[in-house]
């Protein structure tokens, strides 16, 4: 056997867990569930503030709490569209490449 041969095995070998990580490691799977709870979270602050603007209305939440949690949902949308521009102009960028 050519010393090469062993060499590159070795090395392919090393190399073959980064093409193949573990299922708990942070990858396509687990950015899926990282986008999952980040969509979760968005869905919860924008839940709150609109049962704190209920309430506020019937006299149960008070003003205050009503401005935090319209901060909170306004923080929460306009990260929500940088993402989503950041995520269109990536997108934009790879259609520019040339072939």
């Amino acid at each position: 056997m050519d010393v090469r041969t062993s060499f590159a095995a070795q090395t392919y070998a090393q190399a073959r867990p980064a093409t193949q990580p573990a299922p708990n490691a942070t990858g396509p799977a687990g950015a899926g569930s990282a986008f999952s709870a980040l969509a979760d979270d968005f869905a919860r602050t924008l839940k709150a503030g609109e049962e704190t603007a209920k309430a506020a209305m019937t006299g149960g939440a008070d003003p205050h709490a009503l401005v935090e949690a319209l901060a909170a949902s306004e923080l929460a949308v306009e990260t929500a569209v940088t993402l989503r521009d950041k995520v269109v102009e990536a997108y934009q960028e790879i259609l520019r490449m040339p072939v």
